[in-house]
């Protein structure tokens, strides 16, 4: 289902030596998993036998037990494609080895060996086993199968799955398996562990994990052994972790005393687009490697995964502060570097009472701040027109008025009127010529204002505008320098909402927030908005969802959809393909407007600056993307 697959990361119950007590616990979390349509499940490390065994591993009568249980395993996963990756003890040439079976419909598909074994302290596992870094091209026999051995193993099926497989301290040393397991092409890596607790290391073993799979662009699948395990001198919790590109999807209960799973929907289709993307996988070397194929496992019927609805805004408001703070650095920073390139100590910037021009003004306000600048170097302009309410009119003007700004009032009724009089426009027709008139002459004043007092004009228009080309071309489309270019209009809300903190503006932005959003470009009705942005071309919330997995994953056209009808309730399967088609035909069509917007500085990981991140031709066709609509 559009690149999802789902991993479960187990934690049983473990008797200590009891191999054919454990399996049991083992089989019967196999066998749920298999109904749970999960395509891998990961056990931890020496899950059988139990990790905390000590010179119990030297007992033959162990090893000849474990293989036992092991054998009824391999038996019961016969006629199911759900992988069971399980810690085992090997004995290969004389020396045992510390390591993972990968099982699928009665085979063992490939043991991996440990290669880094901790030997200090609590740990002591050189007393018992040998690392595997030097296994290589090596076939063990084991349950009367010949089995692929060694730390060269990756294991791929004909769809997107290509994993590999590393053991505990694997993780934590120098050189982690993983990263060549990466290079050479694995997009989930699985780790069994037995890592104990101590204060303060489940933060930093989850930070560990999460890390992972950030920098190898990767599932990070993670499994601990649980409380069952000796107490005689260290404990362990049962610590289970499934991570996806640097987040956490799931994690287990630490200290369950009864067995446990965790579960989630991993997106390889967008992991395998992110690795296209990044340049360093195609600079990096890959080793040999043994390719492991396996049948294809189950695919899930129903996403069981949460889809942020308003990706570009934090979910977490304990770091609302500190990520508000980040981006209007962000913004006054560029601001600062280009008031003092051209030493200047003026702007201009047109004020209207809406989102936008709020937050350019706060950002600017910010700038001046750092820079000790007079404020009144702010010139807020407010411009009337035809469809200009008195509400934003006097929000606009209360929110100067609290910052001390200067504030002037320019309509451009009749600036307006002599140009349709000049082209020979009926001034009752109110075309796409009557709005384009009024915001080029706004635009006009502004840029002349801004010569005469020798400062430069900011720009106000959002990325959600950008990328819908919801601006007038040589209108509110050009400045002399664009603040919020690299924001998306779900996270300009949030970011006005933050300010309501500073009791001075508290209640006029609150005003702000609730005002519709709207260019006010046609005649009002009865001093009431009567041109609503979000009727004509759809909730900015459904375009910001489509731009972001448009531009940041790739996603395709039928993928976007189905997540955006996972993501909203609100809106029904019809409402979002039309608003999903509007977004494709404009964001194809006015490709023009963006390669000669004006500079602006990237905010985050989504830009469309023709000089940056997004290079498209203004002529390509938006054909292939609408198909799925039809």
């Amino acid at each position: 289902m559009y690149g999802f697959y789902r991993i479960a990361a187990s934690v049983p119950k473990v008797q200590i030596a009891n191999s054919g007590k454990n399996i049991e616990e083992i089989i019967d979390i196999f066998k749920q998993e298999s109904e749970n349509e999960t395509s891998i499940v990961l056990f931890p490390e020496l899950c059988i036998t139990g990790y905390t065994v000590g010179d119990l591993f030297l007992n033959q009568n162990l090893l000849e037990s474990q293989n036992n249980a092991l054998e009824k395993l391999v038996k019961k996963s016969i006629g199911i494609s759900t992988i069971a990756i399980v810690g085992i003890v090997v004995s290969f040439e004389h020396r045992l080895y510390n390591c993972a079976a990968v099982i699928q419909n009665g085979k063992i598909l490939g043991i991996v060996p440990k290669s880094y074994l901790p030997n200090k302290n609590e740990f002591y596992e050189k007393r018992y086993f040998q690392s595997g870094l030097r296994l290589k091209l090596k076939t063990l026999k084991l349950l009367s199968q010949e089995i692929p051995f060694g730390v060269d193993l990756l294991f791929s099926d004909e769809n997107d799955i290509t994993f590999g497989i590393e053991v505990c301290e694997d993780l934590w040393s120098i050189l982690p398996p993983s990263n060549q397991m990466a290079i050479n092409g694995a997009n989930m890596i699985f780790n069994l562990s037995a890592s104990n607790e101590l204060v303060g290391k489940s933060s930093y073993r989850q930070e560990l994990v999460k890390t992972q799979s950030a920098r190898l662009v990767c599932a990070y699948i993670y499994s601990s052994s649980g409380v069952g395990e000796s107490s005689s001198d260290t404990i362990f919790s049962g610590d289970a972790l499934i991570c996806e590109y640097g987040s956490i999807l799931a994690k287990s209960q630490r200290f369950c005393l009864e067995n446990q799973t965790i579960r989630a929907d991993v997106d390889l289709e967008k992991l395998i687009w992110l690795r296209n993307h990044e340049s360093y996988f195609g600079d990096s070397i890959p080793s040999d490697v043994r390719i492991i194929k396996f049948e294809s496992t189950v695919r899930i019927s129903k996403l069981n995964r949460f889809i942020d609805k308003h990706p570009f805004v934090p979910s977490d408001e304990k770091i609302k502060k500190e990520v508000c703070e980040e981006i209007t650095n962000i913004q006054a920073h560029g601001l600062i570097k280009r008031l003092t390139h051209i030493n200047s100590k003026k702007v201009v910037i047109g004020i209207s009472g809406g989102l936008d021009s709020t937050l350019a003004l706060l950002a600017t306000y910010k700038a001046f701040e750092i820079l000790n600048l007079d404020v009144k170097g702010i010139i807020a302009i407010t411009m009337p027109g035809f469809g200009t309410t008195s509400r934003t009119k006097s929000n606009a003007i209360k929110l100067c008025e609290a910052l001390g700004v200067t504030i002037k009032e320019i309509p451009i009724s009749e600036v307006s009127l002599k140009e349709f009089e000049a082209i020979g426009h009926d001034k009752d027709i109110h075309d796409v010529t009557y709005e384009n008139v009024q915001a080029r002459a706004r635009t006009s004043i502004l840029m002349n204002l801004a010569n005469k007092e020798g400062g430069i004009v900011i720009g106000t228009g959002d990325l959600s505008e950008i990328a819908l080309g919801w601006c007038t071309y040589n209108g509110d489309h050009m400045s002399m320098y664009s603040l919020n270019s690299g924001i998306p209009k779900t996270l300009i809300s949030y970011l006005v909402e933050y300010f309501t903190y500073k009791q001075e503006i508290k209640e006029v932005l609150t005003d702000i927030l609730n005002t519709p959003i709207s260019p006010e470009l046609l005649p009002h009705d009865s001093d009431k908005i009567s041109q609503e942005t979000e009727t004509i071309i759809g909730p900015y919330e459904l375009h910001d969802f489509f731009l972001y997995h448009f531009i940041r994953y790739g996603a395709k056209p039928e993928k976007i959809l189905f997540l955006a009808s996972q993501a909203f309730d609100e809106y029904s399967k019809e409402e979002i393909k039309k608003w999903f088609d509007i977004f494709v035909k404009r964001f194809f069509t006015q490709q023009f407007k963006r390669n000669a917007i004006p500079d602006g500085v990237k905010v985050g990981t989504i830009s469309l600056s023709p000089r940056a991140d997004w290079r498209m031709p203004s002529d390509a066709s938006f054909q292939e993307w609408i198909k799925v609509l039809d």
